[in-house]
């Protein structure tokens, strides 16, 4: 009675944190930062064209007639970027439901290694961190998804050994998220220069510019599911070896 409450405990603490992941590798909210260099183009392949010719060319780009920011969020699949009016500043423009039609998006995954085209090299030691960074959340979710279709396998059979792989795999998913945890926090902290990369090189072609980074939901999903994996994938070893212990 006892191991089927803890295998019960533990699938829905699992179940939680392995939702928490998906949502986190899924949403492109791991870094929202806001800026004042006013570019505003029509078509994102444009725009990042139109950034990198003016990196090149040291060209300045023409503002709005209205003082705007940029709101720029960025995770695995996409990078994007839209434009408020100042007076609507908030955290809140990037909430799903706030952010305008007018948003304009690039594949994130890659980035900034386009960037990083012809003399471009500022941007090495972040092309690094985010290969790293696309490699652990990429296994790290993988590992999450084969140890719950092991512990699915494992309830109707009450099979110890797929409950110990499974909750085996549910650790090295914490483990591997951890690490992509540490990683962001270290290139965002202290590898990176943010107001550079954000305005990807076009700072010297605007003036008095204010950059804002911060952390978002998306990095605040997969923080959160970090101990439910661990601790689910805990439960199920005990479980387990508790199963184990009893047939022997």
């Amino acid at each position: 009675m006892k191991v089927s409450v803890i295998a019960c405990v533990a699938g829905l603490v699992g179940a939680i944190g392995l939702l928490l992941f998906l949502v986190a590798f899924g949403t492109d909210y791991w870094l929202l930062a806001t800026e004042n260099c006013e570019i505003y183009e029509h078509h994102a392949e444009d725009a990042m064209s139109k950034l990198l010719d003016a990196t090149l060319n040291g060209q300045t780009f023409k503002g709005h007639d209205k003082l705007a920011i940029t709101f720029h969020h960025e995770g695995f699949i996409w990078r994007c970027w839209f434009t408020e009016d100042i007076s609507h500043d908030s955290i809140w423009n990037f909430w799903f439901t706030n952010q305008p039609p007018s948003k304009y998006c690039v594949h994130g995954y890659l980035f900034p290694f386009p960037i990083t085209m012809g003399p471009i090299s500022s941007y090495d030691s972040t092309a690094v961190y985010r290969g790293f960074w696309t490699a652990f959340i990429v296994l790290g979710l993988v590992v999450a998804l084969v140890g719950g279709f092991l512990l699915v396998c494992a309830v109707p059979f009450v099979n110890a050994k797929l409950y110990k792989l499974g909750g085996g795999f549910l650790l090295a998913s914490g483990i591997l998220f951890s690490i992509l945890i540490f990683l962001f926090v270290i290139w965002k902290e202290l590898v990176v220069d943010l107001e550079r990369y954000v305005l990807l090189d076009r700072r010297n072609s605007c003036t008095d510019i204010l950059v804002h980074v911060q952390y978002g939901w998306s990095f605040m999903f997969a923080a959160a599911g970090i101990p439910l994996a661990l601790l689910a994938g805990l439960l199920f070893y005990v479980t387990g070896h508790t199963i184990d212990a009893h047939n022997k």
